[in-house]
């Protein structure tokens, strides 16, 4: 990183305060990427792996996984899993001059941040539900009969426990009464009599 004549225009230090640059809004979309929980300041491991592959980093000849993950092993910290951002450009810098071996490293990193800008993890290999008219007619909850159809409403939204239990009404009154609530309205109504 000491050997950069000057910082490039769309690098994180150029851009304004509160202001991210497209290549640290493409680190943090993949550092968050498969992880609830993560904040999207570190990146793990499978996650470089991913941003690699996604961003056509790894070519297959010049640069291949293992070099992506030797990379990001001799960039890490020795007990740690994950990279920060400054790590990353360092592990791109690395990178860079494997896959642009003709260009000055310069021009190599510029060349590598043009792959990553701008992009996000993409969702490759996920299973796509099938619109078939069995799937549908299976699922359509306006043709259940007999207990079944007892578990959701008249809009095919499920009811719930209270669809698949018989809930006891505890309420003290027996089930078929139809003037359940009423009592104490009946006795305040007959003591203005009294």
């Amino acid at each position: 990183m000491a050997d950069k004549p000057s910082k490039p225009a769309n690098s994180p230090e150029g851009a304004v305060a509160g202001e991210l640059s497209a290549l640290e809004e493409a680190f943090r979309k993949f550092a968050v990427h498969g992880d609830t929980r993560a904040t999207g300041k570190e990146m793990h491991g499978k996650n470089w792996s991913k941003l690699c592959k996604d961003c056509q980093i790894i070519d297959g000849k010049n640069v291949t996984t293992t070099d992506v993950d030797i990379v990001f092993s001799k960039i890490k910290g020795k007990s740690v899993r994950t990279i920060t951002f400054e790590q990353f450009k360092e592990a791109l810098q690395e990178l860079s001059k494997k896959r642009f071996k003709g260009k000055s490293d310069e021009e190599a990193l510029q060349e590598m941040y043009k792959l990553i800008e701008g992009k996000g993890p993409g969702l490759t290999g996920v299973t796509k539900t099938v619109a078939s008219p069995t799937v549908s007619r299976l699922t359509d909850t306006s043709k259940f009969t007999g207990s079944h159809k007892e578990r959701f409403d008249a809009s095919g939204k499920g009811k719930g426990r209270a669809g698949r239990e018989d809930l006891v009404d505890n309420s003290g009154y027996v089930s078929g009464y139809k003037h359940a609530g009423t009592y104490d309205h009946k006795v305040q109504g007959n003591k203005s009599y009294i």
